[in-house]
């Protein structure tokens, strides 16, 4: 569990995740050796990610974004989740519940792209359907500082 001090840096990281050990410490009233302590465990946690660069996908070329939802075999689970990890414009994927399995986030360059990207989906053994949608804007972009 993160603590108030945890929560304060990390929050004066999410405004600039480039900030100098110095100054965080500055800002957060925290000697220099503390918050390198900090940024060291945050460093060592699969929850954390601290100081983390975020690239949004367009400025790699691939401007278009839709979220592909899929239903699967269970029994193919593990060989579905590693086609999915092999098809590199596969951003992120959960599995829900409701009528579908698997939720994913997908980039491409365009919609010929993205035709080749659901293509390559449907042709991981367990997957049995898929619907696509593409997302025409962003009114909230992933975000976690106001749970700090």
């Amino acid at each position: 569990m993160l603590d108030p001090t945890d929560r304060r840096l990390l929050t004066a990281l999410d405004v600039n995740p480039r900030a100098a050990i110095a100054s965080l410490a500055d800002l957060v009233g925290l000697a220099r050796g503390t918050v390198h302590h900090r940024l060291e465990r945050f460093g060592q946690s699969p929850d954390v990610r601290a100081n983390s660069t975020r690239v949004r996908p367009a400025a790699l070329g691939l401007p278009l974004r839709a979220v592909v939802t899929a239903t699967i075999l269970q029994s193919e689970r593990l060989r579905t989740m590693s086609g999915l990890a092999a098809i590199p414009q596969v951003v992120e994927c959960l599995a829900v519940t409701g009528s579908d399995d698997l939720l994913c986030h997908v980039v491409a360059r365009d919609t010929e792209h993205l035709r080749e990207v659901g293509l390559a989906i449907l042709a991981i053994p367990g997957i049995q359907r898929t619907s696509t949608s593409v997302v025409l804007e962003e009114p909230l972009e992933y975000r976690v500082a106001q749970l700090l």
